[in-house]
């Protein structure tokens, strides 16, 4: 493991940026939510994290980061996920996740030099409220993407009444989506492709510049710890051995050359790569 990665492993990320050809791909920090290990990843046991405290905070939790992913080719710019929106929840006994807490999204677009408003479109991974926030806040904030189109996949918008966002919400910016299938590109360089599982429509999006290739994998996987244990599965998981298939397929191409991965909740290690033979989460220098 790299020097350094360790208190990487279990930290919130802040802003980060690569190059991809003549795309430029920006981690957009909205916030951050801790999960419960066991109660996240029911399958695992007290041993197993034992093995594996780096993954872990003082609080004995995982960190998961929040936010979007920002491609930007010249003057135009996509989203990838729209964070969690102004909210802050303190931690409930009774449920997998600890305290969270969203809303610097549109800070740190100021901060790398992009408004809100000229974001042509926001394509979603899923309609999970933590990647919906901003497009309808729920503490009745106007939001700053209101001028952005939706992008989400046809399975998932056809089966919305799965997701945790607010149907309120859902209603609030339903004028603005606009379904996309599989293979689609719907930015230069950016591909839709469907990989039911986590949700009944979720989309990982594969994009690709200058003989390079990042896999924006959403939701598919929660944690680099799934990419040595494919296997396991979220709480949320709508069809957990369909999701695991999905992981281990995205951990194969991972491996390949020239593809790196961009994962939204792993913690401070979100761009990186995979080692092939005995797979680990290599992230990306900065």
């Amino acid at each position: 493991m790299p020097t350094g990665t360790r208190n990487r492993l279990a930290a919130e990320a802040g802003i980060s940026s690569i190059r991809l050809g003549d795309l430029t791909v920006s981690y957009v920090p909205d916030g951050a939510v801790e999960l419960k290990p066991r109660a996240w990843f029911p399958a695992t046991t007290d041993a197993f994290w034992a093995d594996r405290p780096e993954y872990l905070n003082a609080a004995g939790n995982l960190v998961a980061s929040i936010g979007g992913l920002l491609v930007e080719h010249g003057d135009r710019a996509l989203l990838i996920d729209a964070g969690v929106g102004p909210l802050a929840w303190p931690d409930d006994p009774a449920r997998p996740i600890g305290v969270l807490r969203g809303g610097a999204l549109p800070a740190s677009l100021a901060a790398l030099g992009r408004d809100p408003a000229a974001i042509e479109a926001v394509a979603i991974t899923h309609l999970h409220v933590d990647h919906t926030g901003w497009l309808w806040p729920a503490t009745g904030a106007p939001s700053p993407l209101a001028g952005a189109e939706v992008l989400v996949s046809g399975p998932e918008w056809e089966h919305r009444e799965l997701s945790d966002t607010d149907p309120a919400a859902l209603d609030g910016f339903a004028g603005r989506v606009r379904t996309v299938a599989d293979g689609e590109e719907v930015f230069p360089g950016v591909r839709v492709r469907t990989t039911a599982g986590h949700t009944a429509g979720h989309t990982v999006y594969e994009i690709t510049s200058g003989g390079r290739r990042l896999l924006a994998f959403g939701d598919a996987l929660h944690s680099p710890v799934q990419i040595a244990h494919p296997e396991i599965s979220a709480v949320f998981d709508h069809d957990g051995e369909l999701a695991a298939d999905v992981r281990r397929g995205l951990v194969a191409e991972l491996a390949g050359p020239d593809t790196i991965g961009f994962g939204g909740h792993f913690a401070d290690v979100q761009f990186g790569r995979v080692a092939p033979g005995a797979p680990a989460w290599l992230p990306e220098p900065r």
